[in-house]
C-alpha cells in the first residue's frame, strides 16, 4: 500500500466493537500501556470518548480535533494508533478522496488471564517491566481457581432464559474480537525479488509457508535480510523451501546469537490460571505440581539425568509448544507418558499423533492431560487379547498405582525421583 499523508483536515469516525468496562480500563493501564506506550493509551481514551451516549458511533470529527485534545502533531497520533493496531486494540479503515476519511473501530483489551497466557504479550510485557514487577502484575490479577469436582453445574443458557426479541443492543455490539496476528514480520515481496530468476517457485509462498515464516521471523528476531539468507539455504532442487531445514538453520542462528539459548517458550511454565487448586497434597496433587512448575526444557533436561537434551528432542519441543501451541504441563505430561510407553524413546510420529488428538480435544491443564493417558492406556490394553504379548508399562502417575498402599520398590524409586528432582 503506498504512502498514506495524515493532514488534520483528514475525517474519522469511531465504531464500537466491544463494551468497555472499569476492568477493562485498569487492563489498559496496567498490561498494554507498559507495552505501547501512555500516547497510545491516551488516544484509546479520546477515541472511546468520542462515541455517542449509547457508545456505538461517534459522529465525524477531523484529526485537528484530536491534535487540539491530546496536544501533540500527527506523527505522534499515527504512531499511538500504529501501537494500538498492533495489540488487537484498533482496527483501521480508509478511503481515499479530496479529503481522505478513516473509520476507527475499538476492541477490547483482553482479559488477563489471555493476556497472561499470550505468546506474545506475556513475554513483552516481561522484558519491558522486568521479572520483580511481572510477578507483581500476575500476582495482582490472579484468580484463586476452586475444584468444582463435587459440583453440579445448573447454569441456565440464554434459549431457555430469553426469548428472541429482534435486534437489540448486544447483537448491534456483538461478540467480534480483534486477533492479534503475527503477519508482516518479513517483506515477502522483498524476497522473491531478492531470488534469482528459476531458483525459487513462487506457489511456495502459499498461506501455511508464510505464516511458517512469519513465525520463525518473531520467534527467533530475525529481519527479512537475514530470512532471505536462511530461505537460499533450503530451497531444493524443484524450487520449494525445506520447511524442516528452513525451522533448524532458524533454530541454530538464534542459538548462536543466543550463547546457545532456546527461544522464551520453550523455558515458560504453565498459566497461572490452568493451574491445579492450591492445597492439594496428595501424591497425584504433587506430581501435577511438578509438570506445572517445570520449564519443558528443564523436565526434558531432567529425563537426560541432567545432560543437555539432543537437538532432536529439543525441535519435537518446539514443535509442540510453537507449532501446536500446547501449554507447558500438558507437554510435560506428553514427554513422561510417551518415554515410559516407548522405552524411552521419544519417536515422533508417535509424540505428534497424540498431541495432534489432544490438541484436537482441548487439552490445556496437566490434571486432564493425565486423565486422557490414563483412558486411551487402557483402551489400548483392552484390545491385547492375547496373553502372550506383554502389555505396555504405565507412568506412576496413573490413579491406580498412586492409590496402591503398597508400591514396588521400583515404583517407589519413580515416584521419588520425580518429586525429588523439583522440591
Amino acid at each position: 500500500m503506498k504512502l498514506i499523508t495524515l493532514l488534520p483536515a483528514d475525517q474519522y469516525i469511531v465504531i464500537n466493537k466491544t463494551m468497555l468496562t472499569d476492568k477493562e480500563r485498569k487492563n489498559l493501564i496496567s498490561l498494554y500501556e507498559p507495552i505501547i506506550g501512555y500516547a497510545a493509551i491516551s488516544l484509546y481514551l479520546t477515541l472511546w470518548r468520542d462515541l455517542d451516549r449509547l457508545e456505538l458511533v461517534s459522529m465525524d470529527y477531523n484529526h485537528h480535533h484530536l491534535m487540539t485534545l491530546l496536544k501533540c502533531d500527527l506523527e505522534t497520533i499515527k504512531k499511538a494508533r500504529e501501537s494500538l493496531e498492533s495489540v488487537g486494540l484498533i482496527k483501521t479503515y480508509l478511503k481515499v478522496g479530496d479529503i481522505n476519511s478513516y473509520v476507527y473501530e475499538l476492541y477490547s483489551p483482553m482479559s488477563p488471564k489471555e493476556f497472561f497466557s499470550h505468546p506474545i504479550l506475556s513475554v513483552v510485557l516481561y522484558n519491558n517491566v522486568g521479572k520483580t514487577e511481572y510477578e507483581l502484575l500476575k500476582s495482582e490479577f490472579q484468580n484463586y481457581k476452586i475444584d468444582l469436582k463435587d459440583y453440579e453445574e445448573i447454569t441456565s443458557t440464554l434459549d431457555k432464559t430469553y426469548k428472541s426479541s429482534g435486534n437489540t443492543l448486544f447483537e448491534a455490539l456483538g461478540t467480534h474480537e480483534n486477533s492479534i496476528t503475527t503477519q508482516d514480520q518479513v517483506d515477502f515481496d522483498l524476497i522473491l525479488s531478492s531470488m534469482p530468476k528459476g531458483v525459487i517457485n513462487e506457489r511456495s509462498f502459499n498461506k501455511k509457508m508464510k505464516e511458517l515464516i512469519n513465525n520463525l521471523a518473531f520467534i527467533y528476531n530475525l529481519d527479512t535480510l537475514k530470512m532471505i539468507e536462511l530461505i537460499r539455504l533450503v530451497v531444493n532442487e524443484k524450487g520449494y523451501i525445506d520447511k524442516e531445514n528452513l525451522r533448524k538453520n532458524a533454530r541454530k542462528y538464534y542459538q548462536y546469537n543466543n550463547n546457545g539459548k532456546l527461544p522464551t517458550l520453550v523455558y515458560r511454565t504453565q498459566p497461572e490460571y490452568l493451574k491445579h487448586p492450591l492445597g492439594d497434597n496428595s501424591k497425584r496433587g504433587k506430581i501435577i505440581g511438578v509438570f506445572e512448575n517445570t520449564t519443558p526444557y528443564d523436565f526434558l533436561k531432567s529425563k537426560y539425568n541432567g545432560s543437555n537434551p539432543t537437538s532432536r528432542d529439543l525441535k519435537l519441543l518446539e514443535m509442540l509448544l510453537i507449532d501446536l501451541n500446547l501449554k507447558p504441563a500438558v507437554v510435560n505430561v506428553l514427554i513422561d507418558y510417551v518415554l515410559k510407553k516407548n522405552n524411552n524413546k521419544l519417536n515422533t510420529s508417535f509424540v505428534e499423533t497424540i498431541a495432534g488428538q489432544w490438541k484436537r480435544m482441548k487439552i490445556e491443564t496437566a490434571n486432564d492431560a493425565m486423565l486422557v493417558a490414563e483412558k486411551e492406556h487402557k483402551k489400548y490394553n483392552k484390545k491385547i487379547q492375547n496373553p502372550k504379548i506383554e502389555k505396555s508399562p504405565e507412568p506412576v502417575w496413573f490413579n491406580e498405582n498412586l492409590e496402591k498402599e503398597i508400591m514396588s520398590e521400583e515404583e517407589q524409586h519413580e515416584l521419588e525421583s520425580i518429586l525429588n528432582k523439583y522440591k
